[in-house]
């Protein structure tokens, strides 16, 4: 099987590329056919953007759907989240060591965020009683805006409010989150094992968290 060269993990995708996978080490032939779901690209904003009158970013490029992973030994440190959901309730994934985590960063008005919605939330019932904890962030939208959207897909899990960008700074010292949706896999010890730029394709994001539960340590 040929597999694609490598590049850094500073997240760099163009518009322009196709997508295509990475590996980083060994890890996984659970990705041989990762890409073919990838039917609707990431939203980030280009460095010229600003907002729209509807309170929007303006100027999209796209996520071409990259997924990269991480071998145990090249995983560095765990990841530590700490912060508020729309509702005012505290989190903190130091409380789930040990356990498997689903980082997905999100805003209401993003098409592949609304797009991939109904998959994320299948899949925290599904994998809930793994122990899997799902884990939103949200670096855009204040409560009015979030909790509309949280209602309409019967999101089961909480979000960050991070319009400060404090949980988006403590995750970019591990893993550069460069689009929005990003999807980041955590281990049991809480380190970046995988992360999905884009919309999650549901068959990879499952293979994933699969690969993830099946790791002892």
């Amino acid at each position: 099987m040929t597999t694609a060269t490598p590049i850094g993990i500073d997240g760099s995708t163009s518009s322009q590329a196709p997508p295509r996978a990475e590996r980083h080490g060994t890890f996984g032939v659970l990705l041989a056919t990762v890409l073919l779901g990838a039917l609707l690209a990431g939203c980030t904003p280009a460095v010229t953007g600003g907002w729209t009158e509807e309170g929007t970013e303006a100027g999209y490029v796209s996520g071409d759907g990259t997924v990269t992973t991480w071998d145990a030994e090249q995983r560095g440190e765990p990841v530590r989240l700490v912060g508020k959901d729309f509702a005012g309730a505290d989190v903190d994934t130091a409380a789930w060591l040990g356990d498997v985590a689903v980082l997905n960063t999100w805003y209401a008005a993003c098409p592949p965020c609304r797009a991939e919605a109904p998959d994320l939330v299948a899949a925290a019932q599904d994998y809930g009683q793994d122990g899997v904890h799902f884990l939103g962030i949200n670096g855009t939208d204040d409560a009015g805006a979030a909790q509309p959207f949280e209602r309409t897909f019967a999101i089961p899990y909480p979000s960050i409010a991070d319009r400060d960008g404090t949980a988006i700074a403590a995750l970019q010292g591990r893993v550069p989150i460069q689009a929005v949706p990003t999807t980041v896999i955590l281990d049991r010890q809480g380190r970046v094992m995988a992360r999905i730029i884009g919309r999650a394709d549901p068959t990879t994001l499952r293979e994933l968290i699969d690969a993830a539960l099946a790791e002892t340590s």
